[in-house]
């Protein structure tokens, strides 16, 4: 079956048949899964691709991309096409609240006193940033809160879009973008644009510096996550994933967390902890025991 229209030489629609190859592929390099209902949003994020790419039709984009040469170059921006970043600074306000209140100071009571006491945090779908840089936000007030603690922090962002990764290096957002953010932090953490007419926003340096970017897919064998996490974040990732692979990604996070850690999730993830070393300690957050 062609899915070239012959009679004016565009991109015509991606057949279901593709497509579920094409979901299948999908589902074995990134982990993410693909029912029917989403062949219309990958056809329309793929179309500009194909018309970059001088191809003119999915079918000749699938033979490349299948193969090794695909996967070596292709694979990339195909992940950056079809992958979904929604995110916001403070996006579900209550786990910060949970973290500045409860998590920290927990953690910080099993520091040893006079010395200097590092935290380590991964945000493992950090998106555009605004999820690294509002746990930053929040390690730094309350760093800023308790001087005597002596706390140094590490956040580790990881995302699986080379492309997302760009703009959070780059930490430069529109104005309307730092809105959740409360004055009081903007006026400690964003830099404003020399240039007014351009409404441009930064993080400050100092944040920037405590935050750390790499390229991961969480379905990889082997992370090559370099030391155990006090905290992890990892929200709005396991919606995308059928249940086994759920269940791979959880024991795996498990086993990044130090005891006694904090993995936080999205609100709409509820966890099956009988068969893991979490407990429940609030909405959408749980504490390995």
């Amino acid at each position: 079956m062609t899915d070239y229209n012959s009679h004016n030489g565009s991109v015509s629609h991606l057949s279901i048949e593709l497509f579920r190859e094409l979901g299948n592929f999908i589902h074995a390099q990134i982990g993410i899964k693909m029912p029917d209902a989403k062949r219309n949003m990958v056809e329309s994020r793929l179309h500009k691709r194909l018309i970059n790419l001088n191809m003119r039709s999915y079918t000749e984009y699938c033979k490349y991309l299948f193969s090794a040469e695909g996967i070596e170059r292709e694979l990339p921006e195909f992940i950056n096409q079809i992958t979904t970043n929604k995110t916001d600074f403070f996006r579900e306000p209550d786990h910060f609240t949970f973290l500045m209140e409860h998590a920290l100071p927990e953690i910080v009571k099993r520091f040893k006193t006079g010395s200097t006491n590092r935290l380590s945090l991964w945000s493992a779908a950090c998106s555009r940033g605004h999820e690294p840089y509002t746990v930053a936000m929040t390690l730094n007030e309350f760093a800023r809160q308790n001087p005597r603690l002596s706390l140094t922090f590490s956040v580790l962002a990881t995302d699986i879009s080379t492309q997302v990764l760009e703009v959070a290096k780059k930490a430069v957002y529109s104005h309307d973008e730092i809105e959740p953010v409360p004055m009081e932090l903007r006026k400690r953490y964003i830099l404003r644009s020399k240039n007014r007419k351009k409404d441009m926003v930064r993080i400050a340096p100092e944040l920037r510096k405590m935050v750390q970017f790499r390229w991961i897919n969480l379905i990889s064998s082997k992370l090559e996550i370099r030391e155990p996490m006090d905290i992890i974040f990892c929200r709005n990732v396991m919606i995308y994933f059928d249940r086994p692979t759920q269940e791979k990604l959880i024991e795996k996070l498990c086993g990044y967390l130090k005891p006694k850690g904090y993995l936080f999730v999205g609100h709409s993830e509820v966890l099956n902890c009988h068969n893991t070393p979490l407990a429940p300690m609030g909405h959408a957050i749980y504490k390995k025991l």
